[in-house]
């Protein structure tokens, strides 16, 4: 892809929703060794099959030491392979040679979302949006709900690119706009974490969410709704409020069958909430009242 090196194209149109790749990862580094990690990733990968290595090997690398000779240094060649590509496997970090073929897009430009199943030791990931055939697939590297110029930066350090999406590629008028929304859901979503330490009560945290959502739609930011509003139902459920626990839970359904899939852990113990609310483990853990649903369409 010009500009990008190699990417992913839609061969043809993609629901949302959609199960586009399952993929195990080649290998996973534990949170902590008992060697190196160059070393313990030139172990892993000396392990796997020649078709494995040449998977490894041709994913694209950056901030290699440049006072070093590549090809007098594989295993610092693999380390900063896996330090550019790897993701969250559980308590690891995993390579997927399929998924690090996905380029990256910020705030309302990535169209498919990644998730670790553990009982599964894959990764899943599903389309976002509807994508039409021709679009390239793109996903997001980091937490993008901070201003352009701060992305920008994490992405050229990080991974050697300046990053030119769509939203990244807005006027100045309009990235200024994008901007003071993303950061704006950015500081609710940190008070809404507040109501964890009781700083909140319920109905703030659930005011939080309805003003997250809706800035999230005047964004375009889809991503991560099954888990807030999962939370929500946490809220709702701890105030023993159960109507407003079955419409959030029914609610994380919607948004966990596009990003995570409807065959998700995640889903199935939503399925639950909405069958008996009184089932959620946090129910009655808090003064009982009403903290209110959904916005309604």
């Amino acid at each position: 892809l010009p500009g990008k090196g190699k990417g992913v194209i839609a061969k043809r149109d993609i629901e949302r929703g959609e199960l586009i790749i399952r993929e195990k990862p080649l290998f996973v580094v534990p949170p902590q060794t008992t060697s190196s990690p160059s070393a313990f990733i030139a172990r892993s990968v000396s392990q796997l099959t020649r078709r494995q290595q040449d998977a490894f090997l041709n994913l694209s690398y950056v901030n290699f030491p440049k006072y070093l000779d590549p090809k007098r240094h594989p295993d610092e060649v693999a380390l900063a392979i896996f330090q550019t590509n790897a993701v969250s496997a559980g308590e690891g970090v995993g390579i997927f040679p399929r998924m690090a073929r996905l380029n990256h897009g910020c705030s309302s430009a990535f169209n498919v979302v990644y998730t670790w199943r553990e009982r599964e030791g894959a990764l899943v990931i599903h389309a976002l949006q509807s994508i039409r055939k021709g679009e390239e697939l793109l996903t997001t590297y980091t937490n993008t709900k901070r201003p352009r110029d701060q992305r920008r930066a994490y992405l050229e350090e990080h991974y050697g690119f300046h990053c030119t999406c769509k939203v990244c590629s807005l006027g100045p008028e309009q990235s200024r706009a994008s901007d003071i929304r993303l950061l704006a859901i950015s500081e609710a979503y940190d008070r809404f974490a507040t109501w964890g330490n009781r700083e909140i009560g319920g109905a703030e945290a659930i005011a939080l969410v309805k003003k997250i959502w809706t800035l999230e739609d005047e964004e375009g930011y889809l991503s991560e709704r099954g888990r807030l509003a999962a939370d929500a139902a946490w809220v709702a459920a701890s105030h023993s409020d159960a109507s407003a626990a079955r419409e959030w839970a029914q609610t994380a359904i919607e948004w966990y069958t596009y990003e995570i899939g409807g065959d998700s852990e995640e889903l199935e113990e939503m399925q639950v909430v909405v069958a008996r609310p009184e089932s959620h483990r946090a129910w009655g853990s808090r003064e009982r009242r009403s903290v209110g649903g959904p916005l309604k369409e």
